[in-house]
């Protein structure tokens, strides 16, 4: 089948529609992704050796603005795009991973009559989502709360969260005695974990008898800084702007801190890394904290608000976490069950399905 994966937009719905664009060309499809043309986007589909079509656009800001009536021309703009490339390449299924970036392209199979699968990565829906619904055949989640978001006349389907490869829990690389500590912000960093951790690793260093080392993910913007404040408090740390290679973090690492990103928290519960999450507070619909409650609910997991989130409460909650072994363990025992490993396969199912259908 001919099919496309519009997954544009961050980390979190580019790295998901990539693993399972890399499903369907394994089965034998032909597989376009279509991307919004953003800098993050280029790493990230790094090896990808299929076509590629890109479709600007932006999201909508609250409230009314110029910036919002700018938004809605560059909406429309993408529409026109999408609908002239569909028509010319005609796939018979639109596969959407939400954000802005899916808006162009679902509208546009919608004029053509091109059936589209939809996917929710997070607890709660995104807008994006939410608008489209009503269009598409199909309607993936990621969580299984998600669903009752929806109309009832909504297609629901629970795939999980379709994960890279390499992904799965695995014996711990050994760290010559000593712990690792994880610092993740998504794709992009989160300024309040990379002001705050340098001074939250220095405090628990000098709790713990055992020698600890970081692994921070800083994103591009703040990674030099990052590494400095690390360097100045005497910290063994290792700062990254950027790691394709997750897994193997995922397999040093004895806990995380993290934020709630539906990506983040499947890839720890798989991984069977322990973390405590800090969810962005201003996220859409404050989809983080339910992603965070869902994992807190099912073990494994802690939830630190922001607004909660001193150098003292957070080193306090990682020292009862490092200094226990045990009670790591049991977590990690926990976070195997948590979530569901085969997402990709799942949903590339889903996709082929409604394809065959539309054929």
């Amino acid at each position: 089948m001919r099919i496309a994966v519009a997954c544009g937009g961050t980390g979190g719905h580019i790295f998901p529609g990539l693993a399972t664009a890399r499903v369907l060309v394994q089965r034998g499809h032909e597989v376009t992704l279509w991307l919004a043309g953003r800098d993050v986007e280029a790493c990230s589909v790094d090896g990808w050796e299929g076509p590629i079509v890109h479709i600007r656009a932006s999201g909508f800001p609250s409230g009314v603005s110029w910036r919002s009536v700018l938004s809605g021309v560059r909406l429309a703009g993408a529409v026109v795009t999408a609908w002239r490339r569909l028509r010319e390449t005609r796939p018979v299924v639109l596969l959407c991973m939400g954000s802005y970036a899916s808006v162009g392209p679902c509208l546009a199979a919608r004029l053509l009559r091109i059936p589209a699968v939809l996917h929710e990565a997070n607890a709660v829906p995104g807008r994006a989502i939410s608008l489209l619904a009503r269009f598409a055949s199909q309607v993936a989640v990621g969580f299984e709360g998600a669903a009752r978001f929806f109309p009832a006349s909504v297609k629901t389907v629970v795939t999980g969260f379709p994960l890279r490869e390499g992904f799965a829990a695995g014996e711990k690389t050994p760290s010559d005695g000593g712990l690792t500590l994880l610092v993740m912000g998504g794709s992009q960093g989160a300024h309040v974990l990379n002001s705050r951790m340098p001074a939250v690793a220095a405090a628990l260093l000098a709790k713990l008898a055992s020698p600890l080392r970081v692994i921070h993910l800083a994103g591009r913007h703040e990674a030099d800084a990052v590494r400095q404040a690390y360097l100045d408090r005497g910290v063994d740390a290792e700062v990254h702007a950027f790691c394709a290679d997750m897994p193997g973090l995922y397999a040093r690492a004895d806990v995380a801190v993290a934020r709630a990103g539906a990506a983040s928290c499947t890839e720890l519960a798989v991984c069977g890394v322990p973390a405590v999450l800090v969810p962005l507070p201003h996220a859409p619909r404050n989809h983080q904290m339910r992603n965070a409650e869902a994992m807190a609910a099912a073990g494994g997991m802690q939830i630190l608000p922001e607004s909660d989130f001193s150098i003292e409460n957070m080193a306090a909650r990682l020292y009862m976490l490092l200094h226990d072994p045990g009670a790591l363990q049991r977590m990690r025992e926990t976070l195997s069950t948590a979530v569901s490993a085969d997402g990709a396969e799942r949903l590339a199912s889903l996709v082929e399905a409604v394809g065959g259908k539309g054929k």
